[in-house]
């Protein structure tokens, strides 16, 4: 290792600590916000005004020719931390669960390296520092600022305590669920514990809707497709003796099929309202549509893969996630693929005590710096 990527190394673990030891939730990322952009202008790189209130645009931009996009995102969860690191989460009930904050280090350090070749790019190579990627709604702020609007393909990483050091996981077409979120509202009539025949249950009503959403998958989607529905909440009453008016579910639809996704959407609307009505209640179905899918461009994919393997990665294909990312909100606009970066830790991602090896960050940081370069000649051999 040169003492230039030595001193490189240092230099990004202790941009991911600080980062772990303020971190700040979707939409409230004003001090990371500071820091990058600190970072940045103290490495001398451009960072392009948007209107973002907070994250981060920067641009490295070398010869005329195409324009590429590099993604970080930035934000934390709110989990109390219980990991045992030196550098822990200063702020009570917020922590980088999900290592956002080895994202945004691993694309600051392809930044710091991308700008000691500037003067031989050929095109533009864009670095997005996302906010709100756990709310799902940074990446479609950033796409409305316009700041994309000329880049011709975008990647991007996640890291995964599932897969070792040294390997890197992804796959053309489908990579990722579509996640949107449903909230239920029943509405019955209150009546005395001792009296149920003089009020309409809505709890009966609301176990009912359960029971009938798990048959929705098994018995509404063709075998060869697939989907989950889990109900993460049923709240009711207040008391011990009262049958209450009115009860509340709230959960979760993931799906890696647009017209799957489409159909237990439909289906769902009528299952509640039918299955309410049914025992004289009424039922409000709440369907909020989160991100698609992340679906990889199959020749950029094959790209990434073939980088990643003469960088001395393990290449992994990997079998589709439940979980979901809003990388797919720009895929939806641009050509592009999202990898998963091996960090290898016991605990998983959104756990309390999820912690990573931190000498996946320079050779991340290269991987990117690598690809940027070779992307934007990809695209003008085309």
């Amino acid at each position: 290792m040169t003492a230039f990527q030595n001193s490189l190394e240092q230099k990004l673990i202790e941009a991911r600590r600080t980062l772990h030891r303020f971190p700040e939730l979707s939409h409230e990322e004003y001090k990371t916000t500071e820091c990058i952009r600190r970072w940045l202008e103290e490495a001398g790189i451009d960072i392009i005004d948007t209107s973002l209130e907070t994250g981060v645009v920067a641009q490295i931009a070398g010869k005329p020719g195409p324009v590429i996009a590099l993604r970080a995102d930035i934000d934390a969860l709110p989990i109390q931390e219980e990991a045992e690191e030196t550098f822990h989460s200063v702020h009570p009930g917020v922590m980088h669960a999900c290592g956002h904050d080895f994202h945004t280090a691993v694309m600051l350090g392809a930044a710091l390296l991308l700008k000691e070749q500037q003067e031989e790019l050929e095109g533009t190579v864009k670095i997005i520092f996302q906010p709100a990627e756990e709310t799902a709604t940074g990446a479609q702020a950033v796409l409305q600022t316009g700041v994309l609007d000329d880049v011709q393909a975008i990647f991007g990483l996640h890291n995964d305590p599932h897969l070792a050091l040294g390997e890197l996981g992804t796959k053309p077409g489908i990579l990722s669920a579509a996640v949107d979120r449903f909230r239920i509202t029943i509405t019955g009539k209150g009546a005395h514990a001792a009296r149920p025949h003089l009020g309409t249950d809505p709890i009966i009503v609301g176990m009912d809707i359960i029971h009938r959403l798990q048959t929705l998958v098994s018995r509404q989607i063709p075998a060869t497709e697939s989907g989950v529905i889990s109900v993460t909440q049923f709240h009711s009453g207040s008391t011990w003796n009262v049958i209450p008016e009115t009860a509340f579910l709230e959960g979760t639809v993931r799906t890696f099929n647009k017209d799957v996704r489409s159909e237990i959407r439909k289906q769902m609307d009528l299952l509640v309202r039918y299955e309410a009505a049914s025992h004289g209640a009424e039922a409000e179905l709440d369907y909020q549509a989160g991100p698609p899918s992340v679906d990889n461009d199959p020749a950029w994919t094959e790209f990434l893969m073939e980088k990643a393997k003469s960088n001395g990665y393990k290449v992994t294909v990997l079998e589709p996630s439940a979980g979901g990312e809003d990388f797919s909100f720009y895929q939806e606009k641009i050509k592009g693929a999202f990898v998963r970066i091996g960090v290898e830790q016991e605990y998983g991602l959104h756990h309390a005590r999820y912690t990573l090896q931190e000498a996946a960050l320079l050779p991340a940081a290269r991987y990117f710096a690598g690809i940027a370069p070779e992307a934007l000649k990809r695209i003008l051999s085309e």
